[in-house]
């Protein structure tokens, strides 16, 4: 098998695990899922969906580290350059209606 298609293949499947565990409320993998969906690693990109698990990994954060939540917040202020009004809205509307998934 080519090395890239493998590659992908793993960055993929890992995106299917951060997922899971983000929705069980891992705060780690939010911010993972945030990264991968900003740059289309494994998933395909989505600005919105990124804005979404950064701002749920910043919320989940605080508590922990201030430092913590400052990174994530960085992270998300840089997303919000390369996106419109209405979609940093959607964003907002998602991360502040989403639950974890009971197990």
């Amino acid at each position: 098998m080519n090395t890239m298609l493998l590659t992908n293949f793993y960055i993929a499947e890992a995106a299917r695990w951060y997922r899971l565990a983000a929705d069980q409320g891992y705060g780690p993998a939010k911010y993972a899922l945030g990264e991968m969906y900003a740059e289309g690693r494994g998933v395909r990109k989505d600005y919105v969906l990124a804005h979404m698990w950064l701002n749920l990994a910043a919320a989940q954060s605080y508590p922990l580290s201030t430092n913590l939540k400052v990174f994530y917040e960085s992270k998300r202020a840089m997303l919000e350059g390369q996106m419109n009004p209405e979609q940093i809205a959607k964003a907002q509307r998602l991360a502040q209606t989403w639950k974890p998934k009971s197990k």
